[in-house]
């Protein structure tokens, strides 16, 4: 159950953070690619992600906190988590994915994990995410 949990909540946070709004309260987007990141841009499937049993959107798509409310369900992360955390922010943009070494968070807790299990298509290196343009 945690697995499937650590799951949803890489799929939500990079959908919000890289795609247009709405998507989450309809059809899923098929990829999305988050861009910015100083190792190059992260492009996922979303649809993918989504169909793994117990993926609930709300994992990703977490609520806001009450001293800077979302404006729509689907915020972009970058909305309030930003390069450099600003107030009332505590967290920046990177470590709402992973922590700066990138041994764990959303994305590498879920993909090691996945990976540990059995399943040989789950990217576990920088760089098979982090694709320099």
């Amino acid at each position: 159950m945690r697995v499937v949990r650590i799951v949803a909540v890489v799929i939500g946070v990079l959908y919000v953070a890289g795609s247009s709004l709405g998507h989450a309260q309809t059809e899923p987007a098929g990829k999305i690619t988050l861009k910015g990141a100083p190792n190059g841009d992260v492009t996922f499937d979303h649809k993918a992600h989504t169909k793994h049993p117990g993926t609930k959107c709300d994992i990703c798509h977490h609520a806001s906190k009450p001293e800077k409310p979302n404006k729509t369900a689907t915020q972009p992360c970058r909305d309030c988590h930003t390069k450099a955390a600003t107030a009332p922010m505590k967290t920046k943009l990177q470590a709402a994915f992973h922590n700066p070494l990138s041994k764990a968070g959303t994305c590498p807790d879920c993909h090691v994990k996945e990976a540990a299990a059995g399943k040989k298509t789950v990217p576990t290196k920088c760089t098979d995410c982090h694709k320099k343009a």
